[in-house]
């Protein structure tokens, strides 16, 4: 049997945000946690885009925080899944700020999570292939298997540590 197939762009979600002061630290830049949620949540809506079934997130394999956004920027969240295994999906995120009032706009974060498909006992469940289509979708989806290559021995270093109580 053949398994699917789907475009990046399938996947491809943006949402927006604004920075208000809750989100933010005592220099009213925002919490990195902050960012991660919203990453999070991105990246889960991207996955099920891309598979059109339920999600769960199986890592948070790695976060960039390149620059820092202020109270009143917009935050700028784009997401796609990059690669998949035959449950999982790498999914892409690239955060930007924007200064509406000076016109700048600036990538602040990046990251790479995986998310797993499941059905509805929590089973994991087959992924539709995904299919490239700009350059930098060619190039993180050419490079995805060296990410993947980490991801594994990521997860087999800490694994004495999931075992000690």
């Amino acid at each position: 049997m053949n398994r699917q197939s789907a475009s990046v762009n399938q996947s491809h979600t943006l949402q927006t945000r604004l920075v208000i002061p809750p989100d933010t630290n005592h220099i009213e830049t925002i919490f990195g946690g902050q960012v991660l949620s919203y990453i999070d949540e991105i990246a889960a809506i991207s996955a099920m885009r891309h598979c059109n079934k339920v999600v769960v997130t199986a890592s948070i394999d790695s976060v960039n925080f390149v620059g820092a956004a202020k109270v009143g920027d917009i935050l700028i969240l784009e997401a796609f899944v990059s690669s998949t295994g035959k449950t999982s999906m790498e999914v892409y995120v690239k955060v930007y700020s924007e200064n509406l009032l000076e016109k700048v706009k600036k990538v602040t974060t990046t990251s790479f999570l995986t998310m797993v498909a499941v059905d509805d006992k929590g089973t994991p469940t087959e992924v539709p292939l995904v299919v490239p289509e700009t350059e930098e979708q060619k190039w993180l989806f050419q490079t995805s298997q060296q990410r993947r290559e980490q991801r594994k021995r990521t997860v087999n270093q800490d694994a004495p540590l999931v075992k000690h109580k």
